[in-house]
Protein backbone atom coordinates (compact mmCIF):
# COMPACT_ATOMS: atom_id res chain seq x y z
CA UNK A 1 0.00 0.00 0.00
CA UNK A 2 1.35 3.43 -0.97
CA UNK A 3 1.21 6.07 1.79
CA UNK A 4 2.59 9.50 2.57
CA UNK A 5 4.70 10.12 5.64
CA UNK A 6 6.74 12.92 7.24
CA UNK A 7 10.31 12.22 8.33
CA UNK A 8 12.92 14.24 10.20
CA UNK A 9 14.91 15.83 7.37
CA UNK A 10 17.51 17.66 9.48
CA UNK A 11 18.23 18.68 13.05
CA UNK A 12 18.15 22.37 13.98
CA UNK A 13 20.94 21.83 16.49
CA UNK A 14 20.57 22.23 20.23
CA UNK A 15 20.45 26.02 20.05
CA UNK A 16 18.89 26.38 16.61
CA UNK A 17 15.36 27.53 15.87
CA UNK A 18 13.23 24.81 14.22
CA UNK A 19 11.92 25.51 10.72
CA UNK A 20 9.47 23.71 8.45
CA UNK A 21 12.37 22.42 6.33
CA UNK A 22 13.56 20.26 9.25
CA UNK A 23 10.78 17.91 8.11
CA UNK A 24 10.26 16.20 4.76
CA UNK A 25 7.14 14.72 3.15
CA UNK A 26 7.78 11.55 1.22
CA UNK A 27 6.00 8.61 -0.33
CA UNK A 28 6.46 5.16 1.17
CA UNK A 29 4.80 1.75 1.30
CA UNK A 30 3.39 -0.48 4.01
CA UNK A 31 2.20 -4.08 3.88
CA UNK A 32 -1.22 -4.86 2.41
CA UNK A 33 -1.80 -7.46 5.13
CA UNK A 34 -1.74 -7.27 8.92
CA UNK A 35 -0.67 -9.85 11.49
CA UNK A 36 -2.52 -11.17 14.54
CA UNK A 37 -2.76 -8.43 17.18
CA UNK A 38 -2.28 -5.64 14.67
CA UNK A 39 -4.62 -2.89 13.49
CA UNK A 40 -4.57 -0.93 10.23
CA UNK A 41 -5.58 2.67 10.86
CA UNK A 42 -6.19 5.75 8.73
CA UNK A 43 -4.84 8.89 10.38
CA UNK A 44 -7.33 11.68 11.11
CA UNK A 45 -5.51 14.10 13.42
CA UNK A 46 -1.95 14.63 14.65
CA UNK A 47 -0.84 16.73 17.61
CA UNK A 48 2.01 19.24 17.44
CA UNK A 49 3.50 20.05 20.86
CA UNK A 50 6.41 22.06 22.35
CA UNK A 51 8.03 18.97 23.96
CA UNK A 52 8.76 17.68 20.46
CA UNK A 53 11.53 20.26 20.14
CA UNK A 54 13.60 18.08 22.46
CA UNK A 55 13.03 15.07 20.17
CA UNK A 56 14.70 16.92 17.30
CA UNK A 57 18.04 16.70 19.14
CA UNK A 58 20.31 13.64 19.08
CA UNK A 59 19.95 13.60 22.87
CA UNK A 60 16.56 14.66 24.21
CA UNK A 61 17.95 15.34 27.67
CA UNK A 62 15.18 13.16 29.07
CA UNK A 63 14.95 9.52 30.06
CA UNK A 64 11.35 9.17 28.88
CA UNK A 65 11.61 10.83 25.43
CA UNK A 66 13.35 9.15 22.53
CA UNK A 67 14.94 11.29 19.80
CA UNK A 68 13.54 11.25 16.30
CA UNK A 69 15.98 9.69 13.86
CA UNK A 70 17.03 11.37 10.62
CA UNK A 71 15.08 10.14 7.58
CA UNK A 72 12.78 8.15 9.87
CA UNK A 73 9.10 8.88 10.38
CA UNK A 74 8.30 11.28 13.23
CA UNK A 75 5.59 10.43 15.76
CA UNK A 76 3.50 11.88 18.57
CA UNK A 77 -0.09 12.06 19.73
CA UNK A 78 -2.53 10.96 17.04
CA UNK A 79 -6.08 9.86 16.32
CA UNK A 80 -7.34 7.61 13.57
CA UNK A 81 -10.08 5.25 12.46
CA UNK A 82 -9.67 1.49 12.23
CA UNK A 83 -9.84 0.17 8.67
CA UNK A 84 -8.91 -3.45 9.47
CA UNK A 85 -8.34 -5.25 12.75
CA UNK A 86 -6.84 -8.51 13.95
CA UNK A 87 -6.97 -7.41 17.59
CA UNK A 88 -9.81 -8.54 19.85
CA UNK A 89 -10.43 -5.06 21.29
CA UNK A 90 -10.96 -3.22 18.01
CA UNK A 91 -13.29 -3.43 15.02
CA UNK A 92 -13.49 -1.60 11.72
CA UNK A 93 -14.83 1.92 12.26
CA UNK A 94 -13.54 2.32 15.83
CA UNK A 95 -11.79 5.59 16.65
CA UNK A 96 -8.46 5.08 18.40
CA UNK A 97 -5.56 7.10 19.76
CA UNK A 98 -1.92 6.64 20.77
CA UNK A 99 0.90 8.76 22.24
CA UNK A 100 3.24 7.39 19.56
CA UNK A 101 1.26 7.75 16.36
CA UNK A 102 3.45 7.87 13.23
CA UNK A 103 3.15 10.97 11.05
CA UNK A 104 1.75 9.13 8.05
CA UNK A 105 -1.58 8.79 6.26
CA UNK A 106 -2.11 5.08 7.00
CA UNK A 107 -0.29 2.90 9.53
CA UNK A 108 -0.20 -0.66 10.85
CA UNK A 109 0.02 -0.51 14.64
CA UNK A 110 0.18 -2.91 17.58
CA UNK A 111 -3.36 -2.97 18.99
CA UNK A 112 -1.95 -3.20 22.50
CA UNK A 113 -0.64 0.36 22.18
CA UNK A 114 -3.99 1.87 21.21
CA UNK A 115 -6.87 3.26 23.23
CA UNK A 116 -10.45 3.26 21.98
CA UNK A 117 -12.19 6.63 21.99
CA UNK A 118 -15.82 7.43 22.77
CA UNK A 119 -16.74 10.39 20.50
CA UNK A 120 -19.93 11.11 22.48
CA UNK A 121 -17.82 12.26 25.44
CA UNK A 122 -16.78 15.34 23.44
CA UNK A 123 -19.91 15.69 21.29
CA UNK A 124 -18.05 14.23 18.33
CA UNK A 125 -15.12 16.67 18.41
CA UNK A 126 -12.50 13.95 18.10
CA UNK A 127 -9.55 16.35 17.98
CA UNK A 128 -10.36 17.36 21.57
CA UNK A 129 -8.89 13.99 22.64
CA UNK A 130 -5.47 15.35 21.62
CA UNK A 131 -5.96 18.52 23.63
CA UNK A 132 -8.49 19.48 26.29
CA UNK A 133 -9.74 15.90 26.73
CA UNK A 134 -6.33 14.31 26.22
CA UNK A 135 -2.76 14.55 27.45
CA UNK A 136 -2.83 18.37 27.36
CA UNK A 137 -5.90 18.61 29.57
CA UNK A 138 -4.52 15.90 31.84
CA UNK A 139 -1.29 17.85 32.23
CA UNK A 140 -3.18 20.98 33.26
CA UNK A 141 -5.61 19.24 35.61
CA UNK A 142 -3.19 16.84 37.29
CA UNK A 143 -0.45 19.48 37.46
CA UNK A 144 -2.76 21.77 39.40
CA UNK A 145 -4.08 18.97 41.61
CA UNK A 146 -0.77 17.26 42.35
CA UNK A 147 1.65 20.20 42.42
CA UNK A 148 -0.47 23.35 42.70
CA UNK A 149 -2.24 22.49 45.96
CA UNK A 150 -5.26 24.61 45.11
CA UNK A 151 -7.90 24.66 47.86
CA UNK A 152 -11.40 26.09 47.46
CA UNK A 153 -11.95 28.94 49.89
CA UNK A 154 -8.24 29.60 50.41
CA UNK A 155 -8.35 32.89 48.46
CA UNK A 156 -5.45 31.87 46.20
CA UNK A 157 -4.07 33.83 43.27
CA UNK A 158 -2.77 31.87 40.29
CA UNK A 159 -0.51 33.11 37.49
CA UNK A 160 -0.11 31.19 34.21
CA UNK A 161 2.69 31.86 31.73
CA UNK A 162 2.26 30.79 28.13
CA UNK A 163 -1.38 31.30 29.01
CA UNK A 164 -2.72 31.36 25.46
CA UNK A 165 -1.08 28.05 24.57
CA UNK A 166 -2.66 24.61 24.58
CA UNK A 167 -1.92 23.81 28.21
CA UNK A 168 -1.89 27.32 29.67
CA UNK A 169 -5.32 28.27 28.34
CA UNK A 170 -6.77 25.21 30.08
CA UNK A 171 -4.70 25.57 33.26
CA UNK A 172 -6.06 29.03 34.05
CA UNK A 173 -9.64 27.86 33.64
CA UNK A 174 -9.04 24.70 35.67
CA UNK A 175 -7.37 26.72 38.42
CA UNK A 176 -10.57 28.72 38.67
CA UNK A 177 -12.75 25.60 38.64
CA UNK A 178 -10.62 24.06 41.39
CA UNK A 179 -11.01 27.10 43.63
CA UNK A 180 -8.59 29.93 42.80
CA UNK A 181 -10.21 33.30 43.37
CA UNK A 182 -7.94 35.24 41.01
CA UNK A 183 -6.27 34.05 37.78
CA UNK A 184 -3.80 36.15 35.78
CA UNK A 185 -2.34 35.06 32.45
CA UNK A 186 0.84 36.08 30.64
CA UNK A 187 0.86 35.95 26.83
CA UNK A 188 2.59 37.57 23.86
CA UNK A 189 -0.03 39.64 22.03
CA UNK A 190 -2.90 41.96 22.89
CA UNK A 191 -5.26 39.65 20.97
CA UNK A 192 -4.28 36.66 23.10
CA UNK A 193 -4.63 38.67 26.32
CA UNK A 194 -8.09 39.83 25.23
CA UNK A 195 -9.25 36.27 24.51
CA UNK A 196 -7.98 35.04 27.88
CA UNK A 197 -10.10 37.62 29.70
CA UNK A 198 -13.21 37.79 27.51
CA UNK A 199 -13.54 34.13 26.54
CA UNK A 200 -11.65 32.03 29.07
CA UNK A 201 -12.48 33.79 32.31
CA UNK A 202 -9.05 35.05 33.35
CA UNK A 203 -9.30 38.10 35.61
CA UNK A 204 -6.46 39.84 33.78
CA UNK A 205 -3.68 39.17 31.29
CA UNK A 206 -0.25 40.69 30.73
CA UNK A 207 1.35 41.15 27.31
CA UNK A 208 4.96 40.42 28.23
CA UNK A 209 6.15 42.23 25.11
CA UNK A 210 4.71 45.50 26.41
CA UNK A 211 5.79 47.22 29.61
CA UNK A 212 7.43 45.79 32.70
CA UNK A 213 6.10 42.34 33.64
CA UNK A 214 7.18 42.59 37.29
CA UNK A 215 5.45 45.95 37.73
CA UNK A 216 2.25 44.70 36.09
CA UNK A 217 2.27 41.57 38.26
CA UNK A 218 2.63 43.68 41.37
CA UNK A 219 -0.39 45.73 40.32
CA UNK A 220 -2.56 42.79 39.25
CA UNK A 221 -1.61 40.46 42.13
CA UNK A 222 -1.54 42.81 45.15
CA UNK A 223 -1.72 39.89 47.58
CA UNK A 224 1.16 38.07 45.91
CA UNK A 225 1.09 34.81 43.95
CA UNK A 226 0.14 31.47 45.52
CA UNK A 227 0.26 29.17 42.49
CA UNK A 228 2.36 29.60 39.35
CA UNK A 229 1.69 27.37 36.34
CA UNK A 230 5.00 27.70 34.51
CA UNK A 231 5.07 26.95 30.79
CA UNK A 232 7.95 29.18 29.72
CA UNK A 233 10.80 29.57 32.22
CA UNK A 234 13.39 32.31 31.77
CA UNK A 235 12.96 35.96 32.72
CA UNK A 236 9.17 35.77 32.94
CA UNK A 237 9.31 32.99 35.49
CA UNK A 238 11.98 34.81 37.46
CA UNK A 239 9.63 37.80 37.71
CA UNK A 240 6.70 35.66 38.88
CA UNK A 241 8.65 33.62 41.42
CA UNK A 242 10.04 36.85 42.92
CA UNK A 243 6.45 37.82 43.82
CA UNK A 244 5.31 34.48 45.20
CA UNK A 245 4.09 34.09 48.76
CA UNK A 246 5.42 31.99 51.62
CA UNK A 247 4.72 28.26 51.13
CA UNK A 248 3.48 28.79 47.57
CA UNK A 249 3.81 26.38 44.65
CA UNK A 250 5.24 26.33 41.12
CA UNK A 251 3.70 23.79 38.72
CA UNK A 252 6.70 23.13 36.50
CA UNK A 253 4.97 22.19 33.26
CA UNK A 254 7.26 23.43 30.49
CA UNK A 255 10.15 25.75 29.71
CA UNK A 256 9.54 26.69 26.08
CA UNK A 257 11.75 29.80 26.25
CA UNK A 258 14.68 27.49 27.01
CA UNK A 259 14.10 24.70 24.46
CA UNK A 260 16.44 26.19 21.84
CA UNK A 261 19.27 26.38 24.38
CA UNK A 262 21.54 23.82 25.96
CA UNK A 263 19.92 23.21 29.34
CA UNK A 264 19.33 20.72 32.09
CA UNK A 265 15.76 20.07 33.14
CA UNK A 266 14.47 21.68 35.18
CA UNK A 267 16.82 24.57 34.41
CA UNK A 268 18.38 26.17 37.49
CA UNK A 269 17.08 29.52 38.67
CA UNK A 270 19.38 32.56 38.91
CA UNK A 271 21.02 32.67 42.38
CA UNK A 272 18.95 35.63 43.60
CA UNK A 273 15.68 33.95 42.54
CA UNK A 274 16.73 30.61 44.00
CA UNK A 275 17.44 32.40 47.29
CA UNK A 276 13.88 33.79 47.29
CA UNK A 277 12.49 30.34 46.50
CA UNK A 278 14.30 28.76 49.44
CA UNK A 279 13.56 31.56 51.91
CA UNK A 280 9.84 31.45 51.11
CA UNK A 281 9.68 27.64 50.91
CA UNK A 282 8.30 27.73 47.37
CA UNK A 283 7.97 24.25 45.90
CA UNK A 284 9.26 23.83 42.33
CA UNK A 285 9.33 20.15 41.52
CA UNK A 286 9.56 18.42 38.18
CA UNK A 287 6.10 17.38 37.00
CA UNK A 288 5.52 14.52 34.57
CA UNK A 289 1.92 13.63 33.81
CA UNK A 290 2.88 10.07 32.81
CA UNK A 291 3.58 9.39 36.51
CA UNK A 292 -0.13 9.82 37.26
CA UNK A 293 -1.73 7.56 34.66
CA UNK A 294 -3.65 5.72 37.40
CA UNK A 295 -5.77 8.88 37.58
CA UNK A 296 -6.18 9.21 33.82
CA UNK A 297 -9.67 7.74 33.36
CA UNK A 298 -11.37 9.75 36.11
CA UNK A 299 -9.56 12.91 35.06
CA UNK A 300 -10.56 12.54 31.39
CA UNK A 301 -14.20 12.10 32.42
CA UNK A 302 -13.97 15.25 34.55
CA UNK A 303 -12.49 17.23 31.65
CA UNK A 304 -15.17 15.97 29.25
CA UNK A 305 -17.90 16.91 31.72
CA UNK A 306 -16.54 20.46 32.03
CA UNK A 307 -16.33 20.76 28.24
CA UNK A 308 -19.92 19.56 27.77
CA UNK A 309 -21.16 21.94 30.48
CA UNK A 310 -19.37 24.85 28.83
CA UNK A 311 -17.19 25.40 31.89
CA UNK A 312 -13.99 24.67 29.97
CA UNK A 313 -13.57 26.71 26.79
CA UNK A 314 -11.47 25.03 24.11
CA UNK A 315 -9.46 26.76 21.40
CA UNK A 316 -7.78 24.88 18.55
CA UNK A 317 -5.66 25.96 15.62
CA UNK A 318 -6.27 23.34 12.93
CA UNK A 319 -3.92 23.08 9.94
CA UNK A 320 -5.11 21.04 6.97
CA UNK A 321 -2.83 18.49 5.32
CA UNK A 322 0.04 16.26 6.39
CA UNK A 323 2.32 18.23 4.06
CA UNK A 324 1.89 21.29 6.31
CA UNK A 325 2.88 19.68 9.62
CA UNK A 326 6.40 21.15 9.49
CA UNK A 327 5.02 24.66 9.05
CA UNK A 328 2.53 24.00 11.86
CA UNK A 329 5.39 22.96 14.15
CA UNK A 330 7.38 26.09 13.29
CA UNK A 331 4.35 28.31 13.94
CA UNK A 332 3.65 26.63 17.28
CA UNK A 333 7.26 27.05 18.43
CA UNK A 334 7.07 30.73 17.49
CA UNK A 335 3.94 31.18 19.59
CA UNK A 336 1.83 31.95 16.56
CA UNK A 337 -1.32 30.08 17.55
CA UNK A 338 -3.95 30.25 20.26
CA UNK A 339 -4.79 26.99 22.01
CA UNK A 340 -3.94 23.54 20.75
CA UNK A 341 -2.11 23.03 17.44
CA UNK A 342 -3.71 20.20 15.44
CA UNK A 343 -3.01 18.87 11.95
CA UNK A 344 -5.98 17.39 10.13
CA UNK A 345 -4.67 14.60 7.89
CA UNK A 346 -7.87 13.20 6.37
CA UNK A 347 -11.60 13.44 6.87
Amino acid sequence: MIIQRVVLNSRPGKIGVPVAENFRLEQSTISDTIQEGQVCVRTLYLSVDPYMRCRMNEDTGSDYLQPWQLSEVADGGGIGVVEESKHKNFAKGDFVTSFNWPWQTVAILDGGLLQKLVPQLVDGRLSFFLGAAGITGLTALLGIKEKGHVSAGANQTMVVSGAAGACGSLAGQIGRLEGCTRVVGIAGTDEKCSILVSEMGFDAAINYKKGNVAEQLCELCPGGVDVYFDNVGGDISDAVISQMNQNSHVVLCGQISQYNKEMSYPPPLPPEVEKIRKERNITRERFLVLNYMDKQEASILQLCQWIKEGKLKVRETVVEGLENIGAAFQSMMNGGNIGKQIVSVSK
